[in-house]
């Protein structure tokens, strides 16, 4: 058996730096990580992530890592089937920089709400034609949905609505037309493409929940969430990317992630057996 060459390229080179940045960061990332979470396996997951989404590993690794600091800030763990959290590539039009942005999913706000303490549950969803509904306001306010259960087509969105029941009794809910969520979508810089295209009756739930949530109780945490998810909706260009769901990957493929940059620099520029 012979040997050969491992070629040098962008892709295999933005790996290498990228675990890199991160492993010498690991000691801030595990500062803010709440004890469910390890930077370890947060390490792993992103170099999945970035393995798996060329958009995504064409942002810069500063940029990774800073997302990667938010989500451990917040709790919210990325790329997995829990959908708390995304790391989405945009391009930064006033640097031409693509960079990874952290933003919150409704699910994850959810959970943000729940850890106030004073919320007992919370949620959000989206009213179809054929759906029996009913809304009243004033004195006695009342909020009904009985969605369509039959398989049958529930026709087009016409509300979406939040609620939250407060732990102390008691609730507040919020309703908001397809007008008026659609008049939000608009103000979005990526209003056609990404999440808002892909995934529109989440960003419908995730645009009433933060109404509603002006009227709860608001922790810190919760408060940075929303603040992220506007910054992330208004600043920068939306890019084409797939979306990651890391949930299926079992400990044997993150354990290769975590080696591949390694073994990678080890073979770039010599030689293996052929």
């Amino acid at each position: 058996m012979g040997t050969r060459n491992v070629p040098m390229n962008a892709g295999n080179q933005k790996i290498i730096d990228l675990k890199r940045l991160l492993e010498n960061k690991k000691g801030n990332i595990a500062a803010v990580l709440p004890s469910h979470m390890t930077p370890e396996r947060l390490i792993k997951i992103a170099l999945v992530a970035c393995s798996r989404a060329p958009a995504l590993l064409a942002c810069s690794a500063e940029s990774i890592y800073s997302s990667l600091m938010d989500a451990s800030q917040l709790g919210l763990e990325p790329f997995t089937g829990l959908n708390l959290s995304y790391i989405i590539p945009y391009r930064n039009g006033k640097t031409g920089v693509n960079e990874a942005k952290f933003i919150p999913s409704y699910r994850g706000m959810i959970e943000l709400a729940r850890r106030t303490g004073q919320i007992k549950s919370i949620d959000a969803d989206v009213v179809y034609e054929k759906d029996r509904w009913e809304v009243e306001k004033g004195l006695t306010p009342k909020l009904v949905h009985v969605p369509l259960y039959d398989g049958k087509d529930r026709g087009k969105p016409v509300l979406v609505y939040a609620i939250a029941r407060f732990k102390d009794g008691g609730y507040q809910f919020e309703v908001m037309t397809i007008q008026q969520v659609e008049f939000v979508r608009t103000k979005s810089k990526s209003s056609n493409s990404g999440p808002w295209v892909e995934f529109w009756d989440e960003m419908a739930r995730k645009t009433c929940l933060k109404k509603l949530l002006k009227l709860c109780p608001m922790s810190t945490d919760l408060a940075k969430a929303v603040a992220r998810d506007n910054a992330a909706e208004t600043d920068d260009d939306y890019l084409d990317a797939d979306y990651i769901d890391i949930d299926s990957a079992n400990e044997t493929e993150l354990e290769k992630a975590a080696t591949k940059a390694d073994d990678l620099a080890a073979r770039i520029g010599g030689t293996v057996a052929g």
